[in-house]
């Protein structure tokens, strides 16, 4: 069925037929080779300069004040705005005088793309411009863009902030409020820090398997899929981990991915379906020095980006300058409920959870259950940069069992803002312990367990074959963004978040 268009896309609809009968194309093929940005120009151009008298800048018509003969006009590029002045004489040479009189002045709508050629002055009353010479119609724009409000002094103060729009359309987000794009050049930074820092070090960037016949590496429930010509259940991978591990029996000493995981799991300000995630594996090292590690690089990605350690995140500031505080997993929830489980059984750690009023079932084994306790307790009070360490065996099955105390292993966990940011081992390599541990998880899994792990069978073959000691790292990326750049939700530092399918 056609959808009805509105008014003004009507009226749009009509002003790109009027501009084709004028025998201009309005989508053209033909290269227009910018040579400036609206915001290098503002910051380098002064007044008696000689510099910026034959540019040529493209971008969106963000507004236009209609004065005669000639007139103003907002453009807006990848880097920010900056004012045109538009003369009939100067773009119309000549008797043809349609190019201003009919397609500037009344067929050229906002939002349509222009290209401009022309040099930079100050007006009378001191506004950088573009003296325009040459104007050209890029592409024309078939629907309106929502109106933002700004004063007199171009402040903003009708933004366009409905949630439900900027998500689901961020192309028009990202044009409406261009402040948007600094958030994921922030998120891009984060990145290139992270990759230099990792390179310089002599790791590997390699590239493991979206698609996986058995998915490991977290506990986790996945997406499901069936591929036709092998006739084979896959699933979207939940982690990368045990891949990587292979490459380190492989013989390579470090290797990490950028990887895009996906959980089939609850939505919320925090989780979203697809997500990415930094997995570091490195040989011959522990999860204290992965700790260190772990430090050095984010107060690195802080400094890179804000020139600063300390950064407001909210109504906080939280300071990434080493070091970070450290609490093992039970001083963590002895500190801030005053219980110590650290001797207790399933059945003693299921009384504390409930006399805490912490929601609990019998699916949940004894590890399960001091992570809902610390969840419920104790992360959300973690605001400044923390390491959990020593976590329950139960609560880790790959990873080493701690060198000096029993019933624990060697991980932790970085908190940050309330919620972890990373998580890291010293890997397990004992496969026969492995193995254990795997079963262990099956019988999880036959309580109702969802997230319990699978059994990887070639994952233990190669344990068998040999990994050296190995620290292993895992970071969330959408996460570590949301701090480094201020953003409520995972959803404002992801161009694209899953949503609910739309209704008409």
């Amino acid at each position: 069925m056609t959808r009805k268009l509105s008014e003004q896309e009507l009226v749009r609809r009509e002003n790109l037929q009027k501009i084709r009968d004028l025998g201009i194309n309005p989508y053209p093929s033909e290269l227009f080779d910018v040579n400036a940005l609206a915001s290098t120009i503002r910051s380098n151009f002064t007044e008696g300069s000689e510099s910026y008298q034959n540019v040529k800048l493209s971008g969106r018509l963000m507004s236009k004040r209609i004065m005669g003969k000639a007139s103003f006009a907002e453009l807006q590029d990848s880097s920010g705005r900056i004012q045109l002045y538009v003369s009939r004489d100067d773009i119309c040479p000549g008797e043809n005088k349609d190019l201003y009189n009919q397609i500037f002045k009344k067929l050229l709508d906002l939002g349509d793309f222009i290209g401009v050629e022309g040099f930079a002055f100050f007006t009378q009353k001191g506004e950088l411009s573009i003296h325009v010479k040459a104007l050209r119609v890029l592409s024309k724009s078939l629907k309106p863009l929502p109106v933002v409000k700004t004063d007199a002094d171009g402040n903003t103060f009708d933004a366009v902030s409905d949630a439900e729009l900027r998500y689901r359309q961020r192309y028009v987000d990202l044009v409406v409020n261009p402040e948007v794009r600094d958030v994921f050049r922030q998120r891009t930074q984060m990145y290139s820090t992270m990759r230099d820092y990792l390179n310089a070090k002599g790791y590997l960037e390699v590239e493991t398997p979206i698609l996986q016949p058995l998915y490991g590496g977290a506990a986790a429930r996945p997406f499901k899929t069936h591929h036709n010509t092998l006739d084979m259940t896959l699933y979207l991978r939940i982690a990368n981990e045990l891949y990587l591990k292979r490459l380190i029996v492989g013989g390579f000493d470090g290797v990490y991915e950028f990887s895009k995981d996906f959980r089939n799991e609850g939505m919320s300000r925090f989780h979203n379906p697809e997500f990415t995630q930094i997995e570091l594996y490195v040989a011959y090292k522990d999860y204290e020095w992965m700790m260190n590690l772990v430090e050095e690089m984010v107060e690195k990605v802080a400094l890179d980006i804000h020139g600063k350690t300390d950064i407001q995140v909210g109504e906080n500031v939280i300071d990434f300058k080493r070091p970070w505080k450290r609490y093992t997993m039970y001083e963590a929830i002895e500190h801030f409920t005053g219980k110590d489980i650290s001797g207790l059984d399933e059945d003693g750690v299921r009384a504390v959870a409930k006399e805490l009023h912490v929601s609990v079932d019998q699916s949940m084994g004894r590890g399960k259950l001091i992570d809902e306790i610390f969840g419920e307790h104790c992360e959300a009070k973690l605001i400044q940069p923390t390491f959990i360490t020593d976590y329950p065996i139960e609560m880790s099955p790959l990873a080493k069992k701690h060198r000096d105390k029993e019933g624990l292993v060697e991980r932790f966990e970085a908190i940050c803002n309330g919620k972890e940011i990373c998580n890291a081992f010293s890997e397990l390599n004992d496969p026969i312990d492995q193995r254990e541990r795997f079963e262990a998880q099956l019988e999880l899994g036959r309580r109702g367990d969802e997230e319990a792990m699978m059994l990887d069978e070639d994952f233990l073959r190669a344990l068998e074959y040999g990994m050296p000691p190995t620290a292993g790292l895992g970071i969330g990326m959408d996460r570590l963004a949301m701090i480094m750049t201020n953003s409520e939700s995972i959803q404002d530092v992801l161009f694209f978040p899953q949503m609910k399918a739309e209704t008409k």
